[in-house]
C-alpha cells in the first residue's frame, strides 16, 4: 500500500467515524501532494456541508468542475450547497441535472411519446394560450413542499395540468391551486399540452430568486371540512392538548431521519396532553411499543391518502415529526409543527435553523451531537413545559 492510499483510507475511515477535523487535515494533505485528486476534493466538500460550511464546500465541488465540467453528480451536490445557503440564484441552474428530474422527464416520454416529442420543457413563457403539463418527481413533501409554485404557473399561461402521485390526488383536489389535477394518466389522444416540466424545476423556469423561493410560507392546504368535522366527532372529543407524533419517514433516502418510538416516551408523561399517532406503512408496527405502556389513538391506520391526513390534522393542536412529509402537509396547512432533525439535515432546512423559511407555523430542533435523540427530546419537553 502506497502512501497516497494509506492515507486516504485513514481519512475515510475518520470520516465515518465522524472525526471530521482529523479527516479535513489528511484529504488536505493529499490534496497538497495530488491537487487534481477529484475523490479527495468530494469527500472533503461532503465533510464541509455536513458541518455547514457550505461555501467550503462549493470551492471544493467548483474544483472538480474545473478538472471535470461535465460531472453531473457533482452538479446536483453543489446545487444543495448553494441551497442550504439560501443562495438559490446559483443554486437552481445546477439542481437541473437532479437524476429524478431526468427519471421524470423519461418516464412522461414513456407515457406521451409523441405528445413529449412535439411539445418542449417549459423555461418560464408568458403564453396565455398555452397549456403546460406539470408532474411529481422525488417524494410525497417535495409535492407538498414545492405546489406553492403552482399559483405562479397559473399565472403565466392560460392552462396548467399537474399530475401528482395517487396519494396527493384528493389533498390537491381539494385545494384551489387554479390547475386541472390529473389522478390516472390519461390516454394520449385525450390529453393536449404545448409545454411539460417536472415540478421540482418551477423555481428555476419562474426565475424565483431571494425571498421569492419561499411564497405562501404562511399556508397554501386545507382540509375537507365534512372529512375534517368527521375526524373531530369520532377521534377529538376531549379538552386535551392534543398532540399528532411521527417517528419514519422513507428509510430508502435517508436512515438517519429515524426515531425510535421510545424516544418519545418522556413527553407523553406531559400533563393535560392526548397523543396520536400519524405514522403510516413502514414504522407503524412500532406503535405496539407505545400501546404497551400509554394509552395513544392510532390514527394512521385510517389514513386512505393524504386527504385523510390533512382532515386529521386539522383536529391537531401540534404535530411532532421527523423530517417527512407529514411535516410540510402540517406547515402547508399552517398547522403549529415541531421538525426533528438528525445533526446531519436536508438542505431545505438551510443554516439558520432558528426560523423555518417555507412555513412560518413549523419550529425546527435538531440534534446537537450525531445520533443524540435524547437531547432533542429534553429541549422538546423542556419547551412543551413552559406551555402547561
Amino acid at each position: 500500500m502506497d502512501d497516497l492510499e494509506r492515507l486516504f483510507n485513514q481519512a475515510l475511515l475518520c470520516k465515518q467515524n465522524n472525526k471530521s477535523d482529523e479527516a479535513e487535515k489528511l484529504y488536505l494533505q493529499i490534496l497538497a501532494a495530488h491537487p487534481d485528486l477529484t475523490e479527495a476534493y468530494f469527500n472533503l466538500a461532503t465533510i464541509y456541508y455536513d458541518r455547514n460550511e457550505c461555501q467550503k464546500a462549493v470551492d471544493c465541488y467548483r474544483k472538480i468542475l474545473e478538472i471535470n465540467p461535465d460531472d453531473t453528480e457533482v452538479k446536483y451536490f453543489i446545487s444543495l450547497a448553494y441551497f442550504k445557503m439560501k443562495n438559490y440564484f446559483e443554486g437552481e441552474k445546477y439542481f437541473e441535472s437532479r437524476l429524478c428530474r431526468k427519471s421524470s422527464i423519461m418516464s412522461q416520454m414513456k407515457t406521451y411519446p409523441k405528445l413529449t416529442k412535439s411539445a418542449t420543457v417549459y423555461n418560464g413563457e408568458i403564453s396565455k394560450d398555452k397549456t403546460v403539463y406539470t408532474y411529481y418527481e422525488a417524494g410525497f413533501g417535495d409535492m407538498i413542499m414545492f405546489a406553492r409554485y403552482l399559483p405562479l404557473l397559473k399565472e403565466r399561461v392560460g392552462h396548467v395540468i399537474f399530475k401528482p402521485q395517487r396519494e396527493l390526488v384528493n389533498l390537491f383536489r381539494e385545494n384551489n391551486f387554479g390547475c386541472e389535477i390529473m389522478g390516472t394518466f390519461l390516454p394520449e389522444e385525450k390529453i393536449h399540452f404545448d409545454y411539460h416540466i417536472p415540478i421540482m424545476s418551477l423555481p428555476y423556469a419562474l426565475s424565483l430568486q431571494g425571498e421569492g423561493v419561499f411564497n405562501l410560507r404562511n399556508g397554501y392546504m386545507h382540509a375537507q371540512e365534512p372529512k375534517s368535522k368527521e375526524y373531530k366527532e369520532k377521534y377529538f372529543d376531549n379538552d386535551k392538548f392534543k398532540i399528532g407524533i411521527k417517528w419514519q419517514g422513507n428509510t430508502m433516502y435517508d436512515r438517519g431521519r429515524v426515531i425510535t418510538v421510545e424516544s418519545f416516551f418522556k413527553l407523553f408523561e406531559l400533563p393535560d396532553t392526548k397523543f396520536y399517532s400519524c405514522q403510516t406503512f413502514e414504522g407503524s408496527e412500532e406503535i405496539e411499543k407505545i400501546k404497551e405502556k400509554y394509552d395513544i389513538v392510532d390514527l394512521g391506520a385510517t389514513f386512505k391518502d393524504f386527504s385523510d391526513t390533512a382532515a386529521a390534522l386539522d383536529n391537531l393542536d401540534l404535530i411532532i415529526s421527523n423530517d417527512s412529509s407529514l411535516a410540510h402537509l402540517a406547515g402547508s396547512m399552517g398547522k403549529k409543527c415541531f421538525v426533528l432533525l438528525p445533526y446531519v439535515y436536508n438542505w431545505r432546512w438551510h443554516i439558520n435553523l432558528d426560523i423555518c423559511d417555507w412555513y412560518d407555523s413549523v419550529k425546527i430542533f435538531k440534534q446537537k451531537t450525531p445520533d443524540d435523540w435524547r437531547g432533542v427530546f429534553d429541549d422538546v419537553y423542556e419547551y412543551l413545559s413552559n406551555l402547561f
